[in-house]
């Protein structure tokens, strides 16, 4: 398809267009990439907003051709009680990194969540135990059950747990994915006794004060910290960060606005203590997991390079089907 025209992609599009093995594989090679230093560093910036907040995060990536992506986020937690809105709402735009042509526009929202959870399906590959079978999952929402999705396209689950500060929401959010996923899924209240009994923890909430702390986990955990994509936001003790293996998305984000940072800024760490960002782990560069008592956490601040991967697949998925709402911004 000659680039005379862009195409614009809805929610249901993206998601009929890229599945999640899809863009676990192109989340992978992302990072890989990046470990080798073949991409530029991806930019983000946040603003505050009265209820909430906007981010931008950029990205260049070389795949079939050099690609930009810039995604526009706005994130407002109060958004589903007071408007019946989702949480997150925005778009990515794509282009052609070298002449600067507007390939794609899409939307965020299902971007988002698939390469959010395909990031955290990376990391469960190389840091989670290999035997392991039980999971938590804390924060029912949209993220929470592609979360699951995706990790159950790496690990052999045989029971999953299911905890939110809203009982109903966790309680339809087990029996629904329950079905889908044909694995026993439970909601719970209690978190400490859940968070001791899962082999995975994945946090994926819009918290503002850290709920897993080190008392919690036992040994050999391996915990995705995902909720934490500004500096407000907050979802794992710094003490269990300063004890254990750290392992990060983009350690100069995670340092500014990850889980990381609240340990920094207690001064429990540096960034000298980081073991590896997930693409040196991805690449062979640095080890993934040495022993299965390790504890291992994973600080998920979310990256454009995920964004630009996931972008950039769902685009050409759609131009070799000749597929997509074709508009000119030249007309």
């Amino acid at each position: 398809m000659a680039d005379t025209e862009t195409l614009i992609f809805s929610r249901s599009d993206v998601e009929r267009l890229l599945t999640l093995d899809e863009c676990i594989a192109a989340v992978e090679d992302a990072f890989a990439q990046h470990a080798h230093g073949k991409t530029s560093p991806p930019g983000v910036l946040g603003m505050h907003a009265e209820d909430g907040g906007f981010h931008i995060k950029a990205a260049l990536l070389t795949l079939d051709r050099p690609y930009f992506a810039a995604k526009t986020n706005g994130n407002f937690a109060q958004n589903g009680a007071r408007h019946g809105l989702p949480t997150i709402q925005g778009v990515v735009v794509l282009c052609d990194a070298s002449n600067g042509f507007p390939l794609a526009v899409m939307d965020s929202i299902s971007i988002t969540a698939l390469r959010t959870a395909a990031a955290t399906a990376v990391a469960a590959k190389y840091l989670s135990r290999k035997d392991s079978k039980a999971a938590l999952v804390c924060g029912c929402g949209t993220q929470g059950a592609t979360q699951l999705r995706a990790l159950c396209r790496v690990r052999r689950l045989e029971r999953i747990q299911a905890y939110d500060q809203d009982a109903g929401k966790a309680a339809k959010f087990a029996k629904d994915l329950s079905t889908e996923l044909g694995i026993p899924i439970v909601a719970v209240n209690d978190l400490s006794k859940a968070v001791a009994s899962s082999d995975i923890v994945i946090t994926c909430t819009t918290s503002k004060r850290f709920f897993i702390t080190h008392g919690m986990v036992r040994p050999g955990t391996f915990i995705a910290a995902v909720g934490a994509d500004n500096p407000e936001k907050q979802e794992i003790d710094p003490q269990l960060l300063a004890r254990h293996t750290v392992v990060v998305d983009i350690l100069d984000q995670c340092c500014a606005i990850g889980d990381l940072h609240h340990a920094i800024d207690a001064k429990v760490m540096t960034r000298a203590d980081v073991h590896a960002e997930l693409g040196q782990v991805a690449a062979g560069l640095k080890p993934a997991r040495t022993s299965d008592d390790q504890i291992i956490v994973f600080d998920s601040s979310g990256t454009a390079l995920q964004d630009v991967a996931a972008a950039a697949a769902v685009y050409r998925r759609a131009a070799g089907l000749k597929q997509g709402l074709q508009f000119s911004f030249n007309a």
